[in-house]
């Protein structure tokens, strides 16, 4: 019932917040019509088309913002979502979606739409949306300090931990919770005890309760289904603080499977939208570059098969995704004999850890020397990217022999699918050490984003141009 009611709110403030965004193109179009050519007669002298011939990019505002709305969680619970963190959504949900409509201007070749409207109108919308937000927050917080608003908040556990969630609610009365007391499960603190475990059901009768929090050991878990049962049977939520593994790290989610709710422990991506995007942005750079590189191709091939003999292309096993091994592809830069006198030239690795780089390797051929220097011999990594073996951005994936030697905290790094550039290709290549190396891809997997690989991809283009740490 309740989260019902919180949905039906959010569904309000959704189609308010859509509501604006239709008011502020309809405002944006009045402006630049009829005012600012009145202010700004030498640089806006004429007004726009007719309002009827704004109504495609009317109706693609209307769609494009209802999407960005919902993708970019606007309608999270205020009472943990600070105002700062709202206006940032919403910025975001202006850019995305002013991003948006320029690129349908250029592609439908909406010539007639005026420029400064569009950008009328996305200034109007942020502090339109913006102050929306802000006045909500406001009213809640007014309402609250009347006494309305509230959720009673019972604590079942009188621990450090227990007592420390506590002290976060009264630090943010914001959200909008009342302690009303603890549940003790054994501890001996000066907290306000309403009483002991089996006083609960009393408790739960004689006081106003809207939220049981259950802070307690995972020991003492297995002695509290009666009080998930009763909590349940009065429509009461009951949450568990899940630090019950305080050297677990990974980020939590709760799905639910056939009916059985599994607790997830995960340090890699899970947003999926976010990851079929960039998904599609792999199937769409590595078709693009395997097109327009087709003469260069030819050119490579042909150079490289008259240095030196052997096949044009060089397969090798590398490890994927959590260890799965596939067939890279290259461009063949060493001798074709190379695999088999890789004992000759180990005294010459200037990698620390198992991996082997060497500036010097004899092996090198004078074409494979220029195509390495400038990652040309990478090229035919994109088919690779193609079929899902591999990413544009991510980790470098290794060979097997030198997962074999991986500690154990190195081993993450192949739980995100491997790319073609990564932080360290970015970071000095060869130059780094074996640890860095790890520890960069690990913060790559850590900090991943969309905007993280743009940066990256951005930031590759120079390092493979210098050819700067490449051997």
């Amino acid at each position: 019932m309740l989260k019902a009611k919180a949905r039906m709110i959010s569904g309000f403030i959704f189609l308010f917040d859509l509501g604006i965004t239709l008011f502020s193109f309809i405002l944006a179009y009045l402006l630049r019509d009829s005012l600012l050519p009145l202010l700004f007669p030498e640089s806006l002298p004429l007004g726009l088309y007719p309002l009827k011939q704004y109504v495609g990019p009317l109706l693609w505002a209307a769609l494009s913002w209802t999407v960005l709305l919902q993708h970019f969680r606007i309608y999270r619970s205020h009472r943990t979502f600070t105002l700062l963190q709202e206006v940032g959504q919403v910025a975001k949900v202006v850019l995305a979606g002013g991003g948006l409509f320029f690129a349908v201007l250029y592609l439908f070749k909406w010539t007639f739409v005026s420029r400064p409207f569009v950008l009328l109108f996305l200034a109007i919308n942020f502090l339109l949306l913006a102050g929306a937000k802000l006045a909500i927050r406001l009213t809640a917080r007014w309402a609250r300090s009347r006494g309305f608003n509230f959720r009673n908040l019972l604590i079942v556990g009188n621990g450090t931990r227990a007592l420390e969630m506590a002290e976060m609610f009264r630090r943010n009365a914001h959200w909008g919770f009342n302690i009303l007391g603890f549940v003790s499960d054994g501890h001996q603190t000066e907290a306000a005890v309403l009483g002991e475990i089996e006083d609960i059901p009393r408790i739960l009768h004689e006081r106003v309760v809207d939220d049981v929090i259950v802070v307690v050991s995972r020991k003492k878990l297995e002695e509290l289904e009666a009080v998930f049962t009763l909590c349940q049977e009065l429509g009461i939520n009951t949450r568990v603080a899940l630090n019950i593994f305080p050297r677990v790290h990974s980020r939590l989610h709760l799905e639910t499977v056939q009916g059985v709710p599994l607790l997830t422990f995960t340090r890699i991506p899970t947003a999926v939208l976010d990851l079929a995007a960039k998904r599609a942005f792999d199937l769409l750079f590595a078709s693009l570059i395997l097109i327009l590189s087709i003469p260069l191709f030819v050119l490579i091939a042909l150079a490289v098969k008259l240095d030196s003999r052997g096949p044009v292309l060089f397969r090798q096993t590398r490890c994927g995704l959590n260890g799965r091994r596939f067939t890279i592809l290259k461009f063949r830069s060493m001798r074709a004999d190379a695999e088999t006198r890789k004992g000759e030239v180990a005294h010459l690795n200037q990698m620390d850890g198992p991996a082997f780089k060497a500036s010097d390797d004899p092996r090198v051929t004078r074409v494979g020397w220029i195509l390495r220097k400038f990652s040309l011999d990478e090229l035919p990594q994109f088919w690779n990217v193609l079929k899902g073996e591999m990413a544009v951005v991510g980790p470098r994936p290794p060979v097997p022999e030198e997962v074999e030697k991986y500690q154990r905290w190195q081993r993450r790094r192949l739980s995100m699918r491997p790319g073609l550039t990564c932080l360290w290709q970015i970071s000095g290549r060869s130059k780094l050490d074996f640890d860095t190396w790890m520890k960069l891809d690990l913060e790559y997997i850590d900090t991943w984003s969309l905007k993280l690989d743009f940066w990256i991809l951005l930031k590759t283009i120079p390092a493979v141009l210098s050819g700067r740490g490449a051997h």
